[in-house]
């Protein structure tokens, strides 16, 4: 057995100490990632100090430049070693906040499991088809109440629609009475039309219009004598 097998199994033989809980665990995870990329950090700028020394001396001294890129290797392979520590602690802090949370979930499944079981002990499937169905005939009754509010409720209304008919009828034809009453004809003309000389045979319809206007004129010029012999006298 490998010295550091003995030394985890010399750690983990105390069955007195308590496992930590899985917030204790992420919050040391969490420290120690943050640990670590502060060492990166730090590595990564000690790795350029030993290449800007390495150029500085260059040929001039040649194991001083030797010295700085043996310890930039040193560093380097430090630098690999933690990245991959990190990725190994990342790995186990993503499993156990996984596991913590399929925990509460499951957990949290089983609370809500004995509380349904709770609430379903205090029912009773008889009780609850009883009240439905009461349910069901409360709404039918209120269902009949309200269609028997709804009808019409007719108080004297058997009346004979032929007689109704026959009043409505006498009252249209007395509306039609008083409006030809109230209608004004023209009055008639009380002078007479003035005489058209009457139309000798086979006088054609044009002379016979020039007769007309002739005797219209003569009568005219006959009314203008009488007109001037009453101012004369």
């Amino acid at each position: 057995m490998s010295k550091l097998g003995k030394f985890f199994k010399g750690g983990g033989s105390s069955k007195s100490r308590a496992a930590p809980s899985p917030q204790e665990a992420l919050a040391r995870l969490r420290e120690t990632e943050e640990m670590l990329g502060k060492k990166q950090e730090y590595l990564e700028n000690r790795i350029q100090r030993e290449i800007a020394l390495a150029k500085k001396h260059g040929t001039q001294n040649k194991r001083a430049a030797l010295q700085a890129l043996k310890r930039k290797k040193r560093f380097e392979k430090q630098l690999t070693q933690i990245d991959g520590t990190l990725s190994t602690i990342e790995f186990q802090r993503e499993a156990l906040e996984n596991s913590h949370t399929n925990t509460e979930v499951l957990r949290n499944m089983g609370l809500a499991a004995k509380a349904m079981k709770s609430v379903h002990e205090n029912m009773d499937l008889n009780k609850i088809d009883d009240l439905m169905q009461e349910i069901t005939e409360q709404q039918d009754i209120a269902q009949e109440i309200s269609e028997a509010f709804s009808q019409r409720v007719g108080f004297g209304d058997d009346f004979d629609e032929d007689e109704l008919m026959a009043e409505l009828e006498e009252l249209e034809q007395e509306e039609l009475n008083k409006k030809m009453t109230n209608i004004h004809l023209p009055n008639v003309p009380s002078s007479s039309l003035p005489v058209q000389p009457e139309r000798k045979p086979g006088m054609s319809f044009t002379a016979h219009r020039t007769q007309a206007a002739s005797s219209r004129r003569a009568e005219e010029e006959d009314d203008d004598i009488k007109h001037l012999a009453a101012w004369a006298t």
